[in-house]
């Protein structure tokens, strides 16, 4: 029989335990990084599987997945959990904070402008990384939060173009551009500027690009200012931004000889062809997010095969580089430009994950990938002064139903 001191001294010990073992758990709760368990690091991304740009989410997706399959990190099997937004902003937001109440470690290979632009801030206000997004607009550059890219910006692929066309004796005047009404679009819009900048007989043109780039909200009326065609995002209207470029031509007696587009597949596609049914015959450059392929099959449904320019963040398809060749031993008849990106993010991850020594967490992932230097199957990546790992921009032609490396003193060729 328990004496009344045994008693206490027993009911004593009975709560000093559970104190202790509450404080233990709460500790392991609060040391654990959401995403990482025992046996996997779970790897959110959202991407247009269904829509319009379906072709980009899936071929990001199949390249991620694969290089996510190779290799595990310190036991633990990589698991991507890819969600659909459709390319819309709305439902990105869905989809970015279910992931999130789920649990991922972090969030990689997004697809879109507009979607990141909503994605960034929740990605930010939760603590979550936002890697090797396919996007090369400013806003992931730096961006809110911690922001890791793979890519090229869209500016530097615009600027490039443009660039060489000036040094083939294109005049400012003579460059024009359809893009995307929305920040995706205004991206390429800023790099026309880069390149104009400075150029003899130019600053009237930028005059008229500041003009568009400050208009702000949904869909603002950009069309009949300048150089410049507007559609809006998730549709195929080419007709308003068309004669927009057909009234510049009017007003300044020039042609356009070079038409920089920034856009969807479809949209820009059905723009290419409905110009070449009006009788214009515009060299098209299209930058890396169109996805060559599939603009090329929608470019071919019109019997448009020529006079068309893509530019590319990734090594060629025909490269030798290592990378490339594991990407088609992964992914085999899979492999395009768009899944080889998908690839290198996935690679680029798997790499950044691998440097971490001790527990894997957000924090210690941050620390591994700033300034960091990495070599991935032949491929230099180099965040070391910003959060941007390739400045890789080679130009592609197609011509025949075939894309074709384009050096960059051949360009006056095409002209």
């Amino acid at each position: 029989m328990q004496t009344s001191t045994t008693r206490h001294r027993s009911i004593l010990l009975t709560a000093m335990l559970a104190f202790c073992l509450g404080s233990a758990g709460s500790l392991a709760a609060s040391s654990q990084t959401e995403g990482v368990y025992r046996d996997r690091i779970v790897i959110g991304g959202v991407l247009d599987l269904e829509g319009q740009s379906r072709g980009l989410g899936i071929g990001m997706r199949d390249g991620i997945q694969a290089a996510f399959s190779e290799d595990k990190i310190q036991g633990k099997q990589l698991e991507y959990i890819a969600l659909n937004d459709s390319y819309t902003p709305e439902l990105t937001e869905q989809q970015t904070r279910k992931l999130i109440d789920e649990g991922v470690f972090a969030m990689v290979g997004n697809v879109g402008t507009p979607t990141a632009k909503v994605a960034l801030p929740i990605l930010a206000s939760h603590n979550v990384p936002a890697v090797g997004f396919f996007t090369g607009a400013g806003l992931l550059r730096p961006g809110p939060g911690e922001v890791i890219n793979f890519r090229a910006s869209y500016v530097q692929e615009t600027a490039k173009v443009i660039e060489q066309s000036l040094l083939a004796g294109l005049s400012p005047s003579q460059i024009c551009a359809f893009v995307q009404n929305d920040a995706y679009g205004m991206a390429g819009v800023e790099g026309i500027k880069l390149a104009l900048n400075s150029k003899p007989g130019a600053s009237g043109i930028i005059n008229k690009l500041d003009q568009i780039l400050a208009m702000d909200g949904e869909n603002p009326q950009r069309n009949g200012i300048g150089p410049v065609g507007v559609y809006q995002r998730n549709t195929l209207a080419s007709r308003a931004g068309y004669e927009s470029l057909k009234k510049w031509e009017q007003q300044e007696s020039v042609s356009c000889r070079l038409v920089v587009t920034v856009g969807t597949y479809n949209a820009i596609g059905r723009f290419a062809a409905y110009a070449r049914q009006k009788g214009d015959d515009w060299m098209i450059s299209a930058v890396s997010f169109t996805g060559a392929d599939n603009l090329r099959t929608v470019l071919s449904q019109y019997g448009v095969n020529n006079k068309v320019i893509v530019t590319q963040v990734v090594p060629d398809l025909d490269s030798d580089l290592p990378i490339v060749q594991q990407a088609k031993k992964a992914l085999g008849e899979r492999l395009n430009v768009i899944s080889l990106e998908g690839y290198i993010v996935g690679r680029m991850m798997v790499e950044l994950l691998k440097k971490i020594d001790g527990d894997i967490t957000r924090d210690s992932f941050r620390r591994v990938a700033r300034n960091s230097l990495l070599e991935i199957g032949g491929l230099t990546l180099d965040f070391r002064g910003d959060n941007q790992g390739s400045d890789l921009v080679i130009m592609t032609y197609l011509n025949n139903k075939t894309y074709q490396t384009i050096p960059d003193n051949q360009i006056a060729q095409l002209f």
